[in-house]
């Protein structure tokens, strides 16, 4: 008997006795559009996700997967969903739009699992709605397994995301990059709110709604404000910190996200709405992932400046429920909170569990002598945490030898670990826990896509399971713990990725 069935054998559920209980349904219908899947011609499973599965209260080993393949498609009714698409606003690259919404996705509705927890599930690509625009409302392959692999490489490095419970693909085609073939990704978190659908009630005027939205964010995400003499301050704060530790945890991974409107933030601080998203394959301030971003607004060294931009844009949004001045001076604490929560981490990768003045400038150093020699941080801190030779550095890093300052660097954090307390094993387990071996790069995904194109679902599956446990060494896979192919650099990535 598998772990899923022995958890699962007494109470375990199938698609259709999951337990939907659709809030969001029931509020005022002009803040969605009720529709219903367009099916896809030739829908067929590319890849589940049992891990997820677990999550919202199915038991993986009673699915059927041709089954789920038609609820997911729309061919038949999932019990208990109510699919709408709904409707926000937002700031994309800077500049307000009105005309935004659910244009290809939909959320089914909300899961409560055996222990109390709610998740929404939400498909991508499933066609037309109101809010398509010019539009067809479909996803394609490529876009849909890169959004599939973030999800788990997050979870993976405990940076919180979205994550999807399968991957669905199809015979259908549609023009994007040339002719693609088309798919489906059924979306899982416990919030679908983007900072765009407070802007829409705001700019829109309609405030009665705006504090209903409040209302119902707090009530169902973040209980704990209502007793406070501000709830709707409360709440803000409350996102404010979590969207801080996000941002950091991002600059913390050399992660770039790539379009960070304010209709791609969600107010419970997660990863969401990946698009030409990279973990770089070497430190680069200046990286942008996103080819449309012809000014470098999303730059990774912008990320924080940009995120602070988007809480301000929040804070607007909410000034019909709180004073101004409030919000402003809670906006003054973000950038202190990302610090602190950028610093924790980098502390944990480095291996110091003890706060010393000295730290942050250990680490801006480090930054800007990988920044100067394009050095591959994800691998060079996996290794240092075994303190290997300057030769063996060299040699990981592909270099003839170690630069002078990164030479220093190395004898000034030798000496900072002298202070610690921690044994030398306690340092490399704490170290090897927030240092991935397997980061997920680019030419990874690539390979994977073109794999898929030709009808080979099996490189995803294994890469999927791989990003789960970053940090255990898979000798199948190895190879993805070195450097990346050269072809690598060449690969381009826009809006439509």
């Amino acid at each position: 008997m598998s772990v899923f069935s022995e958890v699962y054998v007494k109470q375990g559920r199938g698609l259709e006795r999951l337990n939907f209980d659709n809030t969001y349904a029931r509020l005022p219908e002009q803040w969605y559009q009720r529709t219903v899947p367009q099916p896809l011609k030739g829908a067929h499973l590319a890849s589940f996700n049992p891990h997820v599965g677990v999550l919202i209260g199915l038991d993986p080993c009673a699915i059927d997967f041709d089954e789920l393949v038609r609820y997911f498609n729309g061919e038949i009714a999932l019990p208990g969903a109510e699919p709408l698409a709904m409707k926000y606003t937002g700031h994309q690259f800077g500049f307000y739009n009105p005309d935004l919404g659910d244009g290809r996705g939909l959320l089914l509705g909300e899961v409560v699992n055996q222990n109390g927890e709610r998740w929404d599930l939400h498909l991508k690509g499933a066609g037309r709605t109101a809010f398509s625009r010019f539009g067809d409302g479909r996803a394609v392959l490529r876009s849909t397994i890169r959004e599939y692999l973030a999800g788990e490489a997050m979870a993976g490095l405990g940076i919180p995301t979205t994550r999807a419970l399968c991957l669905i693909a199809s015979e259908q085609f549609t023009q994007r990059n040339g002719m693609e073939p088309c798919a489906l990704l059924v979306r899982v978190t416990p919030c679908h709110i983007r900072f765009g659908h407070f802007e829409y009630f705001f700019y829109s005027r309609q405030y009665d709604q705006l504090k209903t939205l409040a209302d119902y964010s707090i009530d169902r995400y973040y209980p704990q404000c209502r007793g406070s003499d501000n709830p709707y301050l409360a709440l803000y704060l409350e996102v404010q910190e979590r969207t801080a530790e996000l941002v950091a945890l991002w600059q913390s991974y050399d992660f770039v996200h790539g379009v960070l409107n304010t209709d791609n933030m969600s107010i419970l601080g997660e990863t969401f709405d990946y698009g030409p998203y990279t973990f770089m394959d070497w430190h680069e301030p200046d990286h942008v992932a996103n080819k449309n971003d012809d000014e470098g607004r999303y730059a990774f060294k912008r990320q924080p400046e940009i995120v602070l931009w988007n809480m301000s844009a929040f804070a607007q949004a909410l000034v019909p429920l709180v004073p101004q001045a409030e919000l402003e001076q809670a906006l003054t604490q973000f950038m202190g909170r990302f610090r602190f929560h950028e610093l924790k981490r980098m502390r944990a990768r480095l291996g110091l569990q003890l706060e010393e003045k000295g730290d942050a400038d250990l680490i801006v150093r480090l930054r800007q002598i990988a920044a100067a020699h394009k050095l591959d941080l994800t691998r060079f801190l996996y290794q240092l945490s075994d303190l290997p030779s300057d030769d063996q550095l060299a040699d990981m890093l592909g270099l003839c030898g170690l630069p002078g300052e990164l030479v220093e660097w190395l004898g000034d954090y030798k000496t900072r670990l002298k202070l610690e307390v921690a044994s030398a094993p306690i340092r490399m387990a704490q170290m090897r826990a927030v240092n991935p071996r397997y980061i997920l790069r680019n030419y990874m995904a690539e390979e994977v896509i073109r794999q898929a194109h030709a009808g080979d679902y099996r490189p995803l599956n294994e890469l999927l399971s791989l990003l789960r446990d970053p940090a255990c060494v898979d000798p199948a896979l190895d190879r993805y713990a070195g450097a990346p192919p050269d072809w690598a650099g060449g690969i381009c990535l826009t809006c439509s990725s």
